[in-house]
């Protein structure tokens, strides 16, 4: 079944703090009939959160987080996975949907890493469970 989150570019993904509180945060997703996936750092804030709790909010949003008023909300669980074969078909699915712009993103984080810009981070992958219907 195809839905808006199959089709998405970005969603806003809403994980939880210890006492509750939903943090949001926008990422590019690939997937499709509720099975998504996205990568991000071992030591991220949502990471972290997923870690203690693995429940999920997921909206449509743009690439600055912004949800439009009245859309769906999803809900589901996320789970997070260090393995380089999780890691990479992740990856390569991520390079596919967005091509030249997911490139981009993996040479910046490199020359920031080199330039001390950034704290190192292991990759993980993040995979999101959703309840579509």
């Amino acid at each position: 079944m195809n839905n808006e989150l199959d089709s998405a570019r970005y969603i806003s993904l809403a994980t939880f703090k210890r006492n509750g509180t939903g943090v949001a945060s926008a990422v590019w997703i690939t997937g499709t009939g509720g099975a998504y996936a996205f990568t991000t750092g071992h030591v991220a804030w949502k990471t972290k959160r997923l870690h203690h709790n693995p429940a999920v909010e997921v909206r449509v949003c743009d690439f600055r987080g912004r949800v439009k008023p009245g859309a769906s909300t999803y809900t589901g669980t996320g789970e997070v996975l260090a393995s380089a074969e999780a890691i990479t078909a992740v990856e390569r699915a991520l390079a596919t949907k967005y091509g030249w712009q997911f490139g981009l993103t993996k040479v910046a984080d490199r020359v920031k890493s080199m330039f001390g810009r950034q704290v190192k981070q292991d990759v993980v992958a993040i995979h999101l469970h959703v309840q579509t219907e």
